[in-house]
Formats: structure tokens, C-alpha cells, sequence
């Protein structure tokens, strides 16, 4: 069965107010500020939430080279 528009723009809404209530942000005044917050974003969090953002950071990496190699590829 197809999805219809009206069914896709809802479960987008829904996909985005379900990120916008995992995000965790911080407005800094400056690089320190930044720094101190960061550390402390990341020292809440479990081994295993940090090993999953890292690898989720490598998968994204990945992605990247392969498109930058197929656009080279291409030019």
C-alpha cells in the first residue's frame, strides 16, 4: 500500500518532534564556556552512549569519503 502525501508530512512531523525531544542544546558565550559544557554533556552520558555516537560519527565520516570519491569519479 502506498503511503499517501498527507500520511508521509504527518509521520515526518512526527519523526521531528520526536528528535527535537531527544536534542540537548547550549547556547555558549565563548570557546571555554563551550569547552566546559561539552565535557559535561558527554561525562552524562553511559560508555555505551559515547561508543554509540562514536561510531555512529565514523559511519557518517564514511558516507562522506564514499561521496566525495564518486564525485571525483565523476568530474
Amino acid at each position: 500500500m502506498k503511503t499517501t502525501i498527507p500520511a508521509a508530512a504527518e509521520a515526518r512531523k512526527k519523526r521531528a518532534q520526536e528528535r527535537r525531544a531527544r536534542m540537548s542544546t547550549h547556547r555558549a558565550n565563548g570557546f571555554a564556556e563551550a569547552d566546559e559544557w561539552d565535557l559535561a554533556y558527554w561525562q552524562s552520558k553511559t560508555p555505551q552512549e559515547r561508543l554509540s555516537a562514536l561510531a555512529a560519527i565514523h559511519a557518517d565520516v564514511d558516507k562522506v569519503q564514499q561521496a566525495r570519491r564518486t564525485y571525483e569519479r565523476q568530474r
